[in-house]
């Protein structure tokens, strides 16, 4: 039973905007909708099925939220996925019972790494026949559970409304995450009078968001004296809203900043402060600086192992300080000697004004040295190099662009080569690294933030694994601009298999099986093009950027055989970097 406290009067202008309220008993689909209107949502990802039939026929005569059709569920869930990480607001996905739950599971895993607020409707068999092994059942409550934050059966229609008010609370608030809701058929029809509550109330469930003061000042105190301090910066950041003021505090203090993946936009990566990102395919000077740093502030972020690489040889000179939301994530890797257990704002904002210049001279003279010694660098060639593709569509679309990218080598391509400047501008798979979530979440992010150009760069496997939501984009009118960098192979487990296993390419060559992706996307009525030259690499931008009302795909025929470097072989420490 959802935990709410007593309902206020509901303004008269909500009444009046939703004709529904009207009413003075609802079915459970007309309450599901109401809910999602007070919760001032603006679009569902769905795809209709049997159990959920009443909700469609329901949401058919509403103007918002507006339901999105997609083509697969997995492609709804990633559409959630990528509006939430653009617009900072909570994604929603509906869809049916069975096979279309767990057409969701990657996507919701895919967020659930990631701590992305997105709230899930799931179908279910009526209440009476649970457990029968009835046409479309299936236990999604007890397949999702480990990775989703909370999860609802609903068993009485009075439970649906204070429910919805729960699973967006939940969803959005301490570490972000998804929630499920499953909604039996029986549930959906019954009828009850809606009410819905104002506040929350979970006893048990109470996030700290204010960090201890006394950390927060030892924090400035040990920041202050450090010598080789570096900030690493993780999604947790962006989460929070703190790239502002952790600008500021990396200015005022003359911090280097390194990120994560997931980090990328939280600290203008133009700032002669900015290393860009680390880990295993980081910049060289962003992995020395950590491996030469007498103190890591991690603000926002886990210390994984794509960072860590080896754990006991991560950052051996440093004392570590250590702020996150959630309590269990602190010396979770490695142990911190200051935890700061809250939201990155808040505790970014109080830390601020303590914040004093540090002597970082001699330290940021060392670091302009690496980077003069050891830049991001490639070879140039006639051919079309996917790092001169990516530093293009930087330069031709600009600052505000929206970024979306699979994962593979395109995704590390995009991290290191685009330069990102502003917070929510790079949207990617981080911890599951779910290949084909890059484009269908540029659709989401195209919807989230219309008027700003969104770019989704995939590669040639990972765009077949969820290409049928073209359609989807087609009939959305979107603008998005689709990059495949196409190289005919499983790109980054072809690099793997060269220098780790011989050379022995087994079962990663997509290049005699691939369709033509020009005339793939042109039977769905978007535009293609073909790149095969360095020379037409931006007039096809160029040309892209033009195109109104349709999305633009690009087939970039790049090197086969080009590797992502730097690379820190997997198991091996910072000074290990293949360069």
């Amino acid at each position: 039973m959802p935990r709410v406290r007593e309902r206020k009067q509901k303004p008269k202008r909500k009444a009046e905007l939703n004709p529904l309220l009207a009413k003075k008993v609802l079915t459970g689909s007309e309450v599901m909708i109401c809910s999602l209107i007070e919760e001032g949502v603006d679009f569902v990802f769905g795809y209709p099925g049997g159990v959920v039939i009443p909700v469609f026929d329901k949401i058919y005569n509403v103007a918002n939220p507006k339901l999105v059709l997609c083509r697969h569920e997995q492609g709804a869930q990633h559409m959630a996925d990528g509006y939430a990480r653009a617009s900072g607001k909570p994604g929603v996905c509906l869809v049916t019972s069975g096979p279309a739950a767990t057409n969701l599971v990657t996507g919701i895993a895919t967020s659930f790494m990631d701590s992305i607020p997105v709230v899930h409707f799931t179908g279910q068999v009526a209440t009476t026949a649970i457990g029968n092994d009835a046409f479309q059942e299936v236990d999604i409550i007890g397949i999702t559970r480990p990775i989703t934050k909370h999860s609802y059966l609903i068993n009485r229609v009075e439970d649906l409304a204070p429910t919805i008010k729960e699973a967006f609370f939940i969803a959005t608030t301490g570490r972000p995450g998804p929630v499920l809701i499953d909604m039996p058929k029986d549930v959906l029809l019954s009828e009850c009078k809606f009410e819905y509550p104002d506040q929350v109330d979970i006893p048990g469930y109470k996030p700290t968001r204010h960090g201890h003061v006394q950390q927060i000042k030892k924090a400035a105190e040990v920041m202050a004296q450090a010598r080789r301090p570096v900030f690493y910066v993780g999604g947790g950041t962006l989460l929070s809203n703190a790239a502002a003021e952790l600008t500021e505090i990396a200015r005022k203090a003359k911090i280097p900043v390194t990120t994560t993946l997931l980090g990328l936009g939280s600290f203008p990566e133009n700032d002669p402060l900015s290393l860009g990102m680390l880990g295993m395919h980081g910049t060289w000077y962003a992995n020395m600086a950590v491996n030469e740093a007498d103190l890591v502030i991690a603000v926002g972020s886990r210390y994984d192992d794509r960072v860590t690489g080896k754990l006991d040889a991560f950052a051996p000179k440093a004392e570590h300080i250590h702020v996150d939301v959630d309590p269990a994530s602190i010396s979770k890797n490695i142990k911190v000697d200051y935890p700061i257990v809250g939201d990155c704002r808040n505790v970014m904002q109080k830390i601020l004004p303590m914040v004093k210049p540090s002597d970082t001279a001699e330290w940021m003279k060392l670091i302009e040295h690496w980077k003069e010694t050891h830049p991001l660098k490639y070879k140039e060639s006639e051919g079309v190099k996917p790092q001169y593709v990516i530093e293009k569509i930087h330069e031709v679309c600009g600052d505000d662009t929206v970024v979306t990218s699979d994962v593979g080598q395109n995704q590390m391509w995009t991290a290191l080569h685009y330069k990102f400047i502003k917070p929510r501008t790079h949207i990617t798979s981080g911890g599951l690294g779910t290949m084909g979530f890059g484009f269908p979440a540029a659709i989401g992010a195209a919807l989230a933030r219309p008027g700003t150009r969104v770019v989704s760069v995939v590669g040639d496997g990972g765009f077949q694994m969820t290409s049928q939501e073209v359609a989807t984009a087609v009939s959305q009118r979107l603008e998005v601009i689709v990059c495949i960098l196409n190289n005919g192979f499983l790109g980054m487990v072809r690099q793997w298999q060269e220098l780790f296993f011989g050379k022995r390419y087994s079962h990663t060559c997509l290049e005699y099986t691939n369709p033509d992706f020009v005339r793939l996307v042109e039977a769905y009525g978007a535009k293609g093009m073909r790149v095969t030259k360095r020379e037409e690499v931006v007039p096809a931008l160029q040309a892209a950027v033009k195109v109104r009302k349709t999305p633009v795909f690009i087939d970039f025929r790049i090197d086969r055989h080009e590797n992502v470097f730097p690379m820190i072989p997997p198991g091996k420490m910072a000074t290990d970097i293949i360069e």
